[in-house]
């Protein structure tokens, strides 16, 4: 995720990119830059670090001119640095182009472009973009655009000059949001309302498939294919911080929105083009090696912890590798067996977990491979691993992980099913299966967020309890650790997960009349036995809300309520299950009148042990 912003008017658009850019930090804050027309031509300034970097070099030496395009970028594609930086350019630097998204075929249009004369400078796919329009520019932008967007697959948003035609300014959206402003004698491009809301309420909220020219008299919209069309502006009318939440109450419920994107941008380009196999180039493991490793050790904190648990499921039965499962604070005391054939994998949103860290040093000096599954392109942990598996998730505000939580999920599986397919250890038949269900999983959690309201009864009713619990088996007792971690987090309610088959040994002396259990019955083959121990709650008082999947009919009988999810394959369900337990725990928060955000005594990311 990434902020782009643009203007075309009579004022200065130096200071309104920057501010623009100012409201959109939350989506990307490793490096910054604008590209503006000066009386020089088109000149671009970007650094990395954050965009007040940018605004002191821009202090120190301004753009001057009247049309021009900025981005706040959160890497996905190449390490943070100034050559990184958005905007980019052609080698003749007559068009500049930002850009919010994943190109998927950069790969192959790279290669193409090189073998025609392009010399490129950074590792970013979005340059890609520039050389490309620069090759099929024949006088009219618009076309060389629409052109070049037909050579490209992926998700984007895109702001696009050419020192050709310096009074335009083209925008083009596919799947990456991007909104037009309308001013008088001046519009505005932006990734979010917040980016133009100081200039103007007056919108078109570009939908996929659709582009705009935009001069300083007026925009025009289309089609990418050319066709035109004509749309009511929308008028905004919401606050600056509701705008900055894209509508939204808090960031938690905004990125648990966000969810499904985040999971189609982690499948992305990682998917060949049949979607019957597993690309992972960034995996720097040849085959002879993968075939090597004897064991997995999975090192992880908190909320990534609760995904290495899935992630072992996984890998365990889908490439049959023994793997272990450490809290990493734990790891380093406990004087682990590593080896040259040990393979250890490091999980961290942020990528700057203490603790995770040093597990990784550890690793390192014992000769182990070390594989990190992380958030932040560039952080101490990808710098540090070997391989590295980035889950664009884009930023995450609220404290409470959500989408970087599932979006892990999401890198398990790729990376489970990868393993698979180097070792043959499931038939290509079955992971083209397993990969058909995963790119139905994003249409499956906006309908589990269209049925929100439900949660939210359930939620207010439990806000009235001090205590519950979480159970279920496999991989549902692994997402009930995780359903019963939000809980606690931002509704400081006290909630305890345990494996169902654990109650008769302790547990149940905890249950009386009225006690909240919410029993996860996600898992076809283990139902049976989590009836049974639903029925042991059930008699002795306990209120259960079972979670399970569509069509099941002896679930409701079992149970007091019952929240469905779509059906999908075994250890796929974990991304779909855990999406109601998000919105549980947002809501009962919400019932207690707690800041959702910010809960008490909890950092963002954990950086001291």
């Amino acid at each position: 995720m990434c902020g782009i912003v643009g203007y075309v008017g009579k004022r200065d658009s130096q200071d309104i990119l920057i501010e623009g850019l100012k409201k959109l930090e939350y989506r990307g804050y490793d490096s910054a830059g604008v590209a503006v027309f000066t009386q020089n031509g088109l000149e671009v300034r970007k650094t990395k670090g954050r965009l007040a970097v940018l605004e002191s070099a821009l202090g120190e030496k301004p753009l001057h001119g009247s049309i021009g395009i900025g981005h706040t970028r959160w890497a996905t594609h190449g390490k943070p640095s100034d050559v990184n930086s958005h905007p980019h350019t052609d080698n003749a630097h007559k068009f500049s182009v930002v850009h919010n998204g994943i190109i998927e075929n950069y790969m192959a249009l790279k290669d193409e472009l090189i073998a025609a004369g392009a010399q490129f400078v950074s590792e970013t796919d979005t340059e890609v973009i520039a050389h490309l329009i620069a090759s099929v520019y024949e006088g009219d932008i618009v076309k060389a655009v629409q052109k070049a967007v037909s050579r490209m697959r992926g998700a984007f948003a895109l702001g696009v000059l050419t020192e050709y035609e310096p009074d335009k300014l083209v925008a083009v959206r596919l799947a990456s949001p991007l909104i037009i402003g309308v001013g008088e004698g001046e519009n505005f491009i932006g990734s979010d309302i917040p980016a133009i809301l100081e200039h103007t309420r007056n919108v078109y909220i570009l939908n996929d498939g659709e582009m705009a020219l935009l001069t300083k008299d007026g925009v025009e919209l289309m089609t990418i294919e050319g066709n035109f069309i004509s749309r009511e502006l929308f008028h905004v009318d919401w606050d600056i911080t509701t705008a900055e939440k894209a509508g939204f109450d808090h960031f938690m419920l905004k990125e648990i929105h966000e969810q499904p994107k985040a999971y189609r941008d982690t499948m992305g380009a990682r998917l060949n083009d049949e979607g019957t196999a597993i690309l992972l180039p960034e995996l720097k493991l040849t085959a002879e090696q993968i075939k090597s490793i004897s064991r997995i050790h999975i090192v992880a904190c908190g909320t990534a912890y609760h995904a290495g648990l899935v992630g072992k499921n996984m890998i365990e039965q889908l490439a049959r590798i023994p793997v272990e499962t450490d809290v990493a604070s734990e790891y380093r005391y406990r004087s682990p067996i590593i080896t040259k054939d040990t393979l250890v994998i490091v999980v961290s949103q942020s990528g700057e977990t203490a603790d995770t860290l040093a597990a990784l040093r550890e690793a390192k000096r014992c000769g182990a491979h070390v594989l990190a599954i992380t958030n932040v392109v560039g952080s101490s942990v990808a710098r540090e691993a070997d391989s590295v598996i980035v889950t664009w998730a884009g930023p995450e505000i609220a404290v409470a992980s959500t989408k970087a939580y599932t979006s892990q999920l999401i890198a398990f599986s790729l990376f489970s099913l990868y393993l698979a397919q180097t070792l043959g250890t499931q038939p290509a038949s079955a992971i083209a299966e397993t990969i058909a269900a995963m790119k139905k999983l994003p249409e499956q959690v906006e309908s589990i967020l269209a049925r929100g309201d439900e949660i939210k009864v359930y939620a207010e009713e439990i806000a009235k309890h001090q205590d519950l619990f979480f159970i279920g088996r496999g991989v549902d007792y692994a997402v009930a650790l995780e359903g019963s971690l939000k809980l606690k987090e931002i509704s400081y309610i006290h909630s305890e997960a345990y494996p169902a088959g654990e109650l008769k040994h302790g547990t149940l002396a905890l249950i009386e009349e009225g006690v909240p259990v919410i029993a996860l019955a996600v898992q076809e083959d283990l139902f049976e036995k989590t009836v049974s121990n639903v029925k042991e709650v059930k008699a002795r008082g306990a209120h259960v809300l079972g979670l399970g999947q569509e069509g099941h009919e002896e679930l409701p009988k079992a149970v007091d309520q019952v929240f469905s999810i779509p059906r999908t394959v075994s250890l796929l369900t974990p991304a779909l299950s855990v999406v109601p337990l998000q919105l549980l725990a947002y809501y009962a928060s919400l019932a207690l009148g707690h800041d959702v955000d910010k809960p008490r005594n909890l950092a963002k990311s954990v950086t001291v042990e």
